[in-house]
């Protein structure tokens, strides 16, 4: 590994594994620092220098080379999952904060792992799928918390958090037991720095305008983050201008005995109109949805031993017009969850002994049962519980690490097992090999067992999907460079989909019915390419690349499950010059498998003919100046004008320039 040096000449110092000691050793070293592995599901929430700037360091296995004065640190272990895995890197401030993106969305596009499927611009509505899995699929994490939706995958990816916000994005992969079939994202918040005020302001095409205020505090123990935002739109084309404003809070304090203490909570308000996002052929539909959540954690340290414990709660509420201006579906989902856990250390390694529980209710004008007397505006509703027991072990001797979690889940489908292995070699302090098995699932969502409309036919009789998966991966760092690739395999069973039945519509046309007749087995492959420099005219190049295909063991039509990403491919230059100036830009490739319905005439369902989806490239591009406290920028997303969709016959926008400025007090 390239240890930088700023005038520094003393040897650096490697951290192999944390313990549970003070974090004093930091406050009065001058020298460089290398930090090493990390163990699972670690993070540093804050760091704070004097003289020089150190960036977060994320959390798991990454290998970070860090340069470091004068550092004071205020760390604790994130709540455990129930894997024994390690996690794939999606975004890092650090790395790519001069990247032509703006909203959570845009970044998660250009990772292999991930499939962004958006209907309308900047993140207004967008699905998030993993490897080759629908929205449904894959699990939502806020800081380790889990504020997955469970009416549908559509509400999970809406987080009252903006970018700037966000120090960094990975796939945890192989979380076993309920919730993450395909994987889990995880979406870390830190601030910028230990004190600021920062401003943000944006313009441009479309009647696009943002304004973001955010900032930090740090006196001692005690540290806290707030941002709020506003971002608006007359839309790109005709019904699809949007609004979103967001708020959110994050506040640690260091309690000493008293153990330490997270707390995090957040608002977002959305209203967008949905031209074709939901029926190609309506042009008049319309959407707003309100989220709140909030969490709380705690951890306390005692020698080998180590407990915690975490609650958290989110509600969404949505209101969906056919037509704008007249609602025809209202929800309302209240989700809670809670999480216990604690771990020792000893001779044989980490043992790991926790369970969580999560509670889901839904009030809804037509989703689950029907309410003796209506409850406000709804007239339906419905609950379930669910909980997971785990034992975990881990084990680190020489070059080699071993883990295993095994456990049980408890649904109102009855009870499934819970397991996980993983293991590792690292024949180099720079080159590692892994390999992981784990067994996944996922219920089926309040949307699958109750929506019925005059296309659609419900089923209570859904079971949970289940799923195992294979992975391998190897990855090398050295000097400037970044290289990893990996493979998987996932074994699906009792997949969810709706499909389609001739014989089921009372018009002789058939409708679309809820049904888990199939298996699905598919298998992926990823690599990634990264070189940085910290000084000269080329600062970063990276390549990415994600291949996914499947093997469906029926003959059905189904709507989602083979609309996948087949490949992706992703090239970003970063250039600096004329001192303050920089240049980035970002060519993707996008080959989507499958098929839609394409309607050709405007509220005319009659009339449709399907077509195959088309590969695409976008090329997007940031200029910047920079100099002190300001920033300017400007910023041009699908240079080429590319016409595409991610969604069947929702065009996506054309070019569109933007522009703004930062001031940052305080950095």
């Amino acid at each position: 590994m390239k240890h930088i040096q700023n005038g520094m000449n003393s040897p650096a110092v490697r951290w192999r594994r944390w313990n549970r000691k003070g974090w004093s050793a930091f406050a009065s070293m001058r020298r460089s620092v290398s930090i090493g592995v990390l163990a699972v599901g670690m993070s540093i929430l804050m760091l704070r220098t004097e003289g020089a700037q150190a960036q977060p360091a994320d959390t798991s296995a990454v290998m970070k080379t860090l340069e470091i004065l004068e550092v004071g640190v205020t760390g604790s272990q994130t709540a455990p999952t129930r894997n024994a895995q390690s996690f794939t890197p999606l975004f890092d401030r650090s790395m790519q904060a001069a990247a032509p993106v703006q909203t959570l969305e845009a970044v998660l596009r250009l990772a292999p792992s991930v499939d962004i499927r958006e209907r309308g611009a900047k993140g207004m509505q967008a699905d998030i799928s993993v490897r080759g899995g629908s929205f449904d699929q894959t699990m939502i994490l806020l800081n380790g918390i889990d504020f997955t939706d469970a009416r549908t995958g559509h509400q999970s990816h809406a987080l009252p958090v903006d970018l700037d916000c966000v120090s960094g994005i990975e796939l945890i992969d192989g979380v076993p037991g309920v919730g993450a079939y395909a994987g889990a994202v995880n979406i870390r918040t830190t601030p910028l720095y230990p004190a600021y005020l920062r401003f943000e302001g944006s313009g441009g095409q479309y009647g696009y305008a943002y304004a973001n205020l955010s900032g930090a505090l740090t006196p001692g123990r005690f540290s806290l983050f707030g941002a709020a935002s506003y971002r608006r739109s007359d839309g790109y084309r005709h019904n699809t201008d949007f609004a979103n404003t967001n708020a959110y809070v994050r506040a640690t304090c260091d309690g000493g005995r008293a153990g330490f203490f997270d707390f995090q909570a957040g608002l977002q308000q959305r209203a967008f109109g949905s031209n074709g996002f939901y029926a190609a052929y309506n042009p008049e539909q319309w959407e707003r949805t309100a989220t709140a959540l909030t969490s709380l954690r705690w951890e306390k340290h005692a020698g080998r031993f180590a407990f915690g414990a975490s609650a958290s709660y989110r509600r969404n509420a949505d209101r969906y017009d056919w037509k704008r201006g007249t609602a025809l579906n209202r929800h309302r989902t209240d989700n809670a969850g809670a999480r216990l856990w604690a771990d020792a250390d000893w001779t044989g390694g980490t043992t790991t002994l926790g369970g969580d529980w999560g509670y889901n209710h839904i009030f809804s004008t037509n989703l689950g049962e029907k309410l003796p007397q209506p409850h406000g505006d709804y007239t339906h509703a419905t609950e379930r519980h669910t909980g997971n027991l785990w034992l975990r072990h881990a084990k680190r001797w020489r070059k080699f690490d071993v883990a295993a979690s095994g456990g049980v889940s408890w649904t109102p489908y009855g009870t499934s097992a819970l397991w996980n292995l993983s293991g590792g070699w690292r024949p180099t302090e720079e080159l590692r090999f892994g390999v992981g098995a784990w067994q996944s699932m996922r219920l089926p969502t309040f949307t699958d067992l109750y929506y019925s409309s005059p296309a659609q036919i419900n089923n209570l009789d859904l079971t949970p999907e289940k799923a195992v998966t294979y992975n391998v991966k190897a990855s090398y760092m050295k000097d400037y460079w970044s290289i990893s690739a990996q493979g998987y395999y996932r074994a699906g069973r009792d997949i969810i989909d709706w499909v389609w039945r001739p014989e089921m519509g009372d018009d002789g046309k058939g409708r679309w019915h809820s049904e888990q007749a199939s298996r699905l087995a598919t298998f992926g492959a990823e690599a990634t390419a990264a070189y940085s420099l910290p000084q000269g005219f080329l600062r970063r190049v990276s390549f990415t690349y994600g291949y996914v295909t499947t093997d469906r063991n029926t003959e059905i039509i189904a709507r989602s499950a083979m609309d996948f990403m087949r490949h992706k491919a992703v090239l970003s230059v970063g250039t600096h010059f004329l001192r303050r100036v920089s240049l980035t830009l970002t060519g993707s490739f996008y080959d989507r498998n499958g098929s839609y319905t394409y309607y050709p005439v405007v509220n005319d369902s009659s009339v449709s003919e399907v077509r195959d989806f088309e590969p695409y490239f976008l090329l997007d591009g940031r200029l910047q100046w920079e100099k002190g406290w300001c920033r300017l920028y400007a910023d041009v997303t699908n240079i080429t004008d590319t016409r595409y969709c991610d969604m069947g016959g929702i065009p996506l926008p054309g070019i569109w320039c933007t522009g703004g400025v930062v001031v940052t007090f305080g950095k």
